[in-house]
């Protein structure tokens, strides 16, 4: 085979431009990349290996002899242009949490669940970012003693909004180191009512607030949790709070595992052997993970590994990783690595 036909939709976004750097990493035969966005960015060029790519405005027909489509440009333009993709024969890997509940659509970390992918029909949902990076670092636990509670509390990066949340956070950084006034238009969620500062802050909040006092973004924690898992009976709570950090979310995950038998060094053994995973956790030594260190690469990084001091089962541990990266781009362009691997796609063309 010549390679495959890739379509990136959202490629001017924060996610599509981190897309189009790992599928150059790809592990697997590219043919083509076709760059789709909305109308007011076509005529854009970006660059794939070198090789300067016009943007497109992305239409139904766009998606004619595409192979595997990577959408990552929201949940209305998923709904709206996934199902034309898949008409067409293309894969969907759907980086929205437009189909992430679909009973009918797998969604897959590869190191978790990889052979999830299998049960796909044209779409496939790539989990939030948060989920990612925990899933990554709790499956090889719960495989081996089994996981009974999770509760996280996350710590997460401005890039997770989007492009125009990084530059406004730097703008407030300077405007209130100058003494001067500042806005705040965008954060903690452009749909609410109010908008706060997030230089030099910590909100607590991210996405909307449902009748039950969470917010969406940890509804999506814990339902996509039990979702990967294959398991409804794991209790898992969220708090999810957004910081001044450009990219990288970090989390303070506390676990209670099932079986007898776990340690701090065993937990340890078993991060040094996951895939993906990179342990830093040598305290004596001020070794742990940091947002700035995770910034750019693909592994999910854990440290802070320590045993409960109440409760014989209970563990907390400390785990970050770049959220547009392992987080989302890195995450799709797996899946379909993935894909091919496992022999579930075929060339249009």
């Amino acid at each position: 085979m010549n390679g495959y036909t890739i379509a990136v939709v959202g490629a001017t976004g924060a996610v599509g431009t981190k897309m189009i750097q790992m599928l150059e990493q790809a592990n697997f035969p590219i043919n083509e990349v076709k760059l789709l966005a909305s109308k007011r960015s076509a005529g854009k060029k970006a660059l794939f290996n070198g090789k300067e790519i016009e943007i497109q405005e992305t239409t139904a027909d766009s998606f004619e002899n595409v192979d595997i489509a990577l959408f990552s440009a929201g949940g209305s333009i998923s709904k709206q242009f996934a199902p034309e993709a898949v008409e067409r024969g293309a894969v969907v890997i759907d980086n929205t949490s437009a189909y992430r509940m679909d009973a009918e659509v797998p969604l897959v970390v590869p190191e978790v669940n990889e052979e999830a992918i299998r049960s796909h029909k044209g779409i496939i949902a790539n989990p939030n970012c948060s989920t990612i990076q925990m899933m990554v670092a709790l499956e090889p636990i719960r495989k081996q003693y089994g996981l009974d509670r999770v509760i996280v509390s996350t710590y997460q990066a401005v890039s997770g909004a989007g492009v125009s949340a990084v530059k406004e956070m730097k703008e407030q950084a300077q405007h209130m180191l100058n003494d001067e006034p500042y806005e705040a238009a965008i954060l903690p969620s452009g749909g609410d009512k109010k908008h706060f500062p997030i230089a030099f802050n910590a909100l607590p909040q991210i996405d909307l607030f449902t009748e039950d006092g969470y917010t969406f973004e940890e509804l999506k924690m814990i339902n996509e949790t039990k979702k990967i898992m294959g398991d409804d009976h794991i209790k898992v709570s969220a708090t999810c709070v957004r910081i001044p950090v450009v990219s990288g979310h970090s989390e303070s995950v506390y676990i209670e595992v099932k079986e007898d038998g776990a340690s701090v060094a065993s937990i340890q053994e078993l991060m040094k052997n996951a895939p993906g995973v990179e342990l830093q956790d040598d305290p004596d030594n001020q070794v742990y993970p940091t947002a700035l260190e995770a910034e750019g690469k693909k592994e999910t990084f854990v440290g802070r590994i320590r045993k409960d001091r109440d409760l014989d089962k209970g563990y907390h541990m400390w785990i970050v990783s770049d959220n547009l990266i392992k987080g989302a781009a890195w995450n799709s362009v797996q899946i379909a690595e993935s894909l091919h691997k496992l022999k579930l796609i075929k060339t249009t063309n």
